[in-house]
């Protein structure tokens, strides 16, 4: 049985300013992905990243759009089996942003140490309660 991955996680700025984060491909660079050439908030939209010489490339296509409120794209690596989809979903909390990730499909990947679970979670940790959140605390400074 599928056991997703979730975190939250609250912002100290507006949605406009969260969903900008999670979808200008300059700010993505700085927070998500440094690797990340182009991106789109479009359903289908195939994102675009430098080869960086790892032999784990993602191939990413963005899946679910609500603007100002969902972005969600699956994550694949090429030449690898299995299949999973990240979930970003926003809600205003008065002046603050609530971020809820949902990852699920973790399962689907080879058993490897490369796709451990617990890379994923503490990936995310890093991610978004680390990076995003200075992010967006330089970019309201500025």
């Amino acid at each position: 049985m599928e056991n997703p991955f979730h975190l939250e996680q609250v912002y100290d700025a507006s949605i406009q300013q969260v969903w900008q984060a999670l979808t200008d491909e300059h700010k993505m660079r700085d927070w998500y992905f440094p690797q990340l050439i182009k991106f789109k908030p479009v359903v289908g939209f195939e994102f675009v990243f430098s080869n960086d010489g790892s032999p784990y490339q993602k191939e990413w296509r963005v899946t679910k759009v609500d603007d100002g409120r969902l972005l969600a794209h699956n994550w694949l690596y090429k030449g690898y089996p299995g299949s999973s989809e990240v979930t970003f979903e926003l809600v205003k909390e008065d002046a603050k942003t609530r971020l809820k990730l949902t990852h699920t499909g973790l399962a689907s990947f080879p058993r490897d140490p490369h796709f451990a679970r617990n890379r994923f979670e503490d990936g995310w940790k890093q991610l978004l309660e680390s990076n995003l959140k200075n992010h967006l605390a330089k970019s309201l400074t500025k």
